[in-house]
């Protein structure tokens, strides 16, 4: 079962109109995409993912509320062009649901999980031919050790990459409890215990697999480039190397240069046109996190459109 994470506190956060238009990035099983679509009876909601299956569950879903939607089987990536694709130049409110979904994880036969042996897989568009399975069996010890470090932040990077290596040479790694297996050999007893080392090692493969953090900075500030005045964009994260990835740019798009901050009247040209909605990020309940433990190290971060400045002013 899906259970959509800080579902009140993002979709509260959009600020939405009866007519708004609005985009949901990471459709999934579209739990926030339910919930936009009962607020917006007389605008328009577009959702993207690129799990066909997800696609199919949602079409249904939503259809019970209204058929004012489109799903778009696309990256998030491909967000802007495939928009202004049906000539919309501006909308009023985007969501970003970061990470893997429930069904995706629970699906052992997607790959995703460490728990449940199935093919190495961890595709969220199924129709890609470029798997876990390529990564764990082709990527040298240098490419896993960098991709361990990168994404996992993990201190047994190399080990853990060598020991992969060691074990191809005998026969490929097909599943997924295969390659946990050797993972948690990988690491000393001590760390074992505290926690399964394989999750952070699964995740990095996934990012790996489906180049997650690659695409995250250059979609957001397509969504930035998107939102109307007033417009909103609300972005959920489940990790650190997300989370920092919103910091920069949310930062890089509200922070008045330090050379004017100080000063009464800050030139037009070094305004602005974003705000944060909240300096901090939100994070989910006590109760939340009880009910669905998934959402323990989740965030919310928001930001809004104050202007769209003329693109012919010069700085």
């Amino acid at each position: 079962m899906h259970i959509s994470v800080l579902l009140k506190e993002s979709v509260d956060s959009l600020n939405l109109q009866e007519d708004s238009i609005v985009v949901d990035a990471t459709l999934g099983y579209a739990g926030h995409s339910s919930e936009i679509l009962k607020r917006i009876t007389r605008g328009c909601l577009f959702a993207f993912d690129q799990d066909k299956e997800a696609i199919n569950y949602s079409q249904k879903k939503l259809q019970k509320i209204g058929n004012n939607f489109e799903l778009i089987k696309s990256n998030f990536c491909h967000m802007k062009e495939e928009l202004n694709k049906r000539g919309i130049y501006e909308v009023d409110a985007i969501l970003f649901d970061l990470g893997v979904s429930s069904p995706q994880l629970d699906n052992k036969e997607r790959g995703f999980s460490y728990h449940q042996d199935a093919k190495l897989d961890m595709r969220m568009d199924q129709e890609n031919s470029f798997s876990a399975y390529d990564v764990v069996n082709f990527y040298t010890e240098e490419q896993l050790t960098y991709i361990f470090y990168k994404y996992a932040e993990d201190k047994y990077a190399k080990s853990i990459a060598k020991n992969i290596v060691r074990a191809r040479e005998k026969k490929n790694i097909e599943t997924t409890l295969e390659l946990a297996e050797i993972i948690k050999n990988s690491v000393p007893e001590s760390v074992r215990r505290k926690k399964h080392p394989a999750k952070v090692i699964f995740q990095a493969i996934r990012i790996e697999v489906n180049k997650e953090l690659e695409i995250l900075e250059d979609a957001l500030k397509d969504a930035l480039s998107l939102l109307s005045k007033d417009g909103r964009l609300a972005v959920i994260t489940f990790h650190s190397l997300e989370d920092r990835i919103v910091k920069k740019v949310f930062k890089e798009y509200t922070e008045i240069d330090k050379m004017v901050r100080g000063l009464p009247n800050i030139p037009v040209f070094y305004q602005k046109e974003y705000q944060l909605v909240y300096n901090k990020a939100i994070k989910p309940s006590a109760e939340e996190i009880q009910k669905n433990y998934r959402s323990h190290s989740s965030k919310l971060r928001v930001i809004k459109r104050t202007s769209r400045r003329d693109k012919n002013e010069k700085k």
